[in-house]
């Protein structure tokens, strides 16, 4: 149990440092305008009229880094202070979304994959801790529902990881783009690169750090099964 307490706080201090480190070059990025001056909307939407997708909504949303693209019903979504702003991070963050939308009209398999598994990891988020503690709790007298709990946890790990090629992918797709559009210049294309990389980082530790405690919970398991 120590162990899992121990794995658990050195990824969420982790977490905490790479969340800080980004929200810091969003804040110093977002001080800084990119030459043409143009909003985050407006790079959302010279984005995909360039790569010929027309059929893409470019709407703002509330809230922080709140940014997403829905496939469901293809719309970019940025949050209020990158959808209005013209500055590195409001470009950097808009392209990436827009990313989403190419790989979506591109049938990118990844994200089909993780598009498909939504619905049972939005089922998973919301029972596996509360089965996961009664099946640590009744190890011994129903091992089952441990491993039932072990089962919807591992299905969250796998979202975890195939979310990884995906906002990579988008990612190197902004970037392409922003260069070769001429949205950012030389100076200006590597901070946006470097606040994208610093995002990725997010989901890395968040992979690591869910396969980590999978592997705690299998411990768990095959040491009650013993018994």
């Amino acid at each position: 149990m120590l162990f899992g307490y121990f794995i658990f706080g050195v990824f969420a201090l982790i977490s905490w440092m790479i969340q800080n480190n980004l929200k810091s070059k969003f804040q110093r990025y977002s001080k800084i305008p990119i030459p043409r001056g143009m909003t985050g909307k407006d790079v959302a939407e010279k984005m995909l009229r360039d790569n010929g997708i027309f059929d893409v909504q470019v709407i703002s949303t509330n809230g922080h880094l709140t940014d997403h693209y829905n496939p469901a019903i293809k719309t970019v979504n940025l949050s209020e202070n990158v959808y209005g702003s013209s500055s590195v991070a409001a470009a950097a963050i808009a392209a990436h979304e827009c990313g989403h939308a190419l790989q979506h009209a591109d049938a990118y398999a990844p994200l089909t994959l993780r598009s498909k598994l939504v619905p049972v990891v939005s089922f998973a988020s919301n029972w596996v801790q509360w089965i996961l503690l009664g099946g640590i709790i009744l190890i011994h007298s129903f091992p089952q529902l441990l491993l039932a709990g072990i089962i919807l946890f591992a299905a969250t790990t796998l979202f975890s990881f195939i979310t990884l090629p995906v906002e990579i992918n988008a990612s190197s797709r902004a970037l392409v783009w922003l260069n070769t559009s001429g949205i950012t210049t030389y100076e200006t294309h590597e901070q946006a690169k470097d606040a994208l990389k610093t995002a990725a980082y997010t989901y890395v530790v968040a992979a690591i750090g869910s396969l980590a405690t999978l592997i705690y919970y299998i411990l768990i398991f095959m040491g009650g099964s013993r018994r």
